[in-house]
């Protein structure tokens, strides 16, 4: 009977592992190949794209510098107050209509900010969605074609 149970645990074979060896050795040969490849320079990995004088457009447009804007806001008693400061993206032709306009815009800017209430600008949202109803007043002021963005360079509320 000591001869039939040692031939059925000869019989119960385990499972190969040169599949797993043969997987090891192409993974790290793999490795090694896509190291040599991209730090010799045959992928073009991490390089930044030639930069080509012709296929970049000439600069048609200028900023026109806003005067800084201070507001006090008012909640329950506590005053805080809304530093602004801005500057408007416009086309080099309307550059001098916009600067004429300059103080009507500011005033423009000037009573938009003045109407918000410190629950408008606890919003995470809130800086996006002031710049998008600053610039539509601007641009009723100034004239959509002339004035094609508005750049935000300093809101602090302290």
């Amino acid at each position: 009977m000591s001869d039939a149970t040692v031939n059925e645990e000869d019989a119960v074979q385990r499972p190969s592992r040169k599949p797993i060896v043969i997987g090891a050795v192409l993974m790290v040969a793999g490795a090694v190949g896509g190291f040599l490849a991209v730090s010799s320079g045959l992928l073009p990995v991490g390089e930044p794209a030639p930069y080509d004088k012709a296929d970049s457009a000439p600069i048609d447009f200028t900023f026109v510098e806003l005067d800084p804007i201070m507001i006090s806001i008012t909640a329950g008693g506590v005053g805080q107050h809304l530093r602004f400061r801005g500057q408007l993206e416009t086309g080099i032709g309307a550059q001098h209509e916009v600067e004429r306009l300059r103080p009507r815009i500011v005033d423009v800017l000037n009573g938009y900010l003045r109407a918000l209430e410190p629950a408008d600008l606890s919003d995470p949202m809130a800086l996006t969605r002031l710049r998008g109803q600053m610039l539509r007043r601007v641009q009723v002021v100034a004239g959509h074609e002339r004035v094609r963005d508005l750049l935000i360079m300093e809101f602090v509320v302290n």
